[in-house]
């Protein structure tokens, strides 16, 4: 990833507004700010979130508090808590988030 020129500034993630996506069940917030291709996203899962598809983007992705369980489709997880962190390559280890008890995260992808 290269991060472009541009200015320095803050976001008040509290000012973002949120957009709903529908999970297999559950629900994820999303507030998102962009800086030309790069997608910087603070998201919130409700308690027994599964997404409704797998994902084959690549992420930085921390746990801000609760618990997600990242599947991969081969079958493996990895269980982070908050403070946790996980990398993943584009279209390396197609993957999906489950967050049993809810979940907040900071992503970059």
């Amino acid at each position: 990833m290269k991060i472009p020129a541009a200015p320095i500034r803050a976001i008040d993630w509290s000012k973002v507004e949120a957009t709903e996506h529908s999970g297999e069940p559950g629900m994820a917030l999303w507030r998102t700010e962009q800086l030309c291709d790069i997608r910087v996203r603070v998201v919130e899962y409700s308690a027994g979130y599964i997404a409704n598809h797998w994902c084959a983007k690549g992420h930085v992705v921390l746990v801000l508090a609760g618990e997600i369980i990242s599947q991969q489709r081969d079958g493996s997880e990895l269980r982070l808590s908050a403070g946790m962190s996980y990398l993943v390559g584009d279209d390396c280890d197609a993957h999906r988030s489950y967050s049993p008890t809810g979940a907040k995260l900071f992503i970059v992808d």
